[in-house]
């Protein structure tokens, strides 16, 4: 069914290749005129002269990482996705170097956007898939968080698409990965640990249960005990869990709205909404946040190349899908194997370092970290 959706959303994009002609060739004129392109060189990324030629096959490999991380802990696909297109392809400086005032820079930095979000969304769709059927994934709380999705992934592109300069948008970027940063590792204090009684419980028991070699998914997995408009209760692995519906509809479109103007997934966001709102374990927070992330992402990719009619590299987009594919069937059954608290760290680490790279590099011009 999501496959489909997805599917159907890539059909009518591909048909709608005239008004991303559109955009694209009013932005190449003006850039043409204002001396910044030169007609005639040969055609780079999206077709504009002289852009900087993408390698697939790099595009396939880092793809393959983006798939696996997001797979693994629910979240920073489209961070990673974004670190490819700004940095691994040089996107990021080819579009600052056009200034802030040519559209060609804010077509460009659109399409960073939408690209991350295509590489999310296949991955988003296969993680789901995949925790589904392991019974790792909270179904009621996913489609809560995916109804508040759906308006603010909408509304973000439609009010913001072809008005974000690629400096601005990469200090925002590194600003909100800092922030991240800085509460995961609140996360791992013993203060915030002492509230996350319930998770460390189930959490210890899968793992208990892994080492033994005796899961079993089907009777030990979730279970729905209770749904009502304002109380979900479940269990897994013996421990019982509840939450509101109501509130992760609303942190569903605040999140969502987030996400979508940064170009991400927003599984960085809603890892500590669903470990600190609903105290789910890791383990079932990947699942989760995957199936969100996907509807949101559906949603958001329509709005911006529908509604705008933002370009996207259709050849870079198919290798880095490739890519995702295999990373993402990799994720679900490696994850199992890494504790809980590796998992933190390692999320805590890249949003160190992604964070303050795009900061300094949106904010003060230059990246205080390598590559300089």
């Amino acid at each position: 069914m999501l496959w489909l959706a997805l599917l159907a959303v890539g059909l009518v994009l591909v048909t709608n290749e005239a008004a991303f002609a559109d955009r694209l060739t009013t932005a190449i004129t003006e850039a043409t005129e204002a001396g910044k392109l030169t007609a005639g060189a040969e055609p780079g990324y999206l077709g504009i002269p002289g852009a900087p030629q993408l390698n697939v096959v790099l595009g396939l490999i880092w793809a393959i990482w983006v798939g696996w991380i997001f797979s693994t802990v629910g979240a920073f696909g489209g961070i990673m996705a974004g670190v490819g297109h700004i940095t691994i392809y040089g996107l990021g400086d080819y579009a600052k170097g056009f200034g802030k005032g040519l559209k060609i820079n804010k077509v460009v930095t659109d399409s960073i956007r939408v690209s991350n979000q295509w590489l999310v969304g296949c991955s988003a769709a296969l993680s789901s898939f995949n925790y589904y059927k392991a019974g790792r994934l909270v179904a009621p709380l996913g489609i809560a968080l995916a109804i508040g999705a759906v308006s603010g992934s909408w509304l973000v592109p439609w009010l913001t698409a072809g008005k974000i300069s690629l400096k601005a948008y990469l200090g925002y970027f590194g600003m909100f990965v800092m922030f991240l940063g800085c509460y995961l590792l609140y996360e791992m204090t013993p203060a915030a640990q002492e509230k996350k009684k319930e998770a460390k419980a189930a959490a210890q028991a899968f793992q208990a249960s892994v080492k033994a070699g005796d899961v079993d998914m089907a009777a030990q997995g979730v279970k729905i005990k209770t749904f009502t408009p304002t109380k979900c209760v479940f269990t897994f692995f013996g421990v019982e869990f509840s939450f509101n519906p109501v509130i992760p509809v609303i942190g569903g479109f605040f999140i969502a709205a987030l996400a979508s103007f940064l170009g991400v997934g927003g599984g960085f966001l809603l890892v500590p909404f669903l470990t600190s709102v609903a105290g789910l374990p890791m383990y079932l927070v990947a699942g989760t946040s995957a199936m969100a992330v996907l509807v949101g992402m559906i949603n958001s990719i329509a709005s911006y190349m529908m509604l705008k009619g933002t370009p996207v590299q259709w050849s870079l987009i198919g290798a880095e899908l490739v890519g995702i594919v295999i990373g993402s069937m990799v994720g679900p059954r490696t994850s199992k194997y890494i504790p809980d608290r590796v998992l933190k760290i390692i999320f805590v680490i890249l949003a160190f370092y992604v964070g303050v790279r795009y900061m300094s590099k949106g904010f003060l011009g230059y990246s205080l970290v390598p590559p300089f």
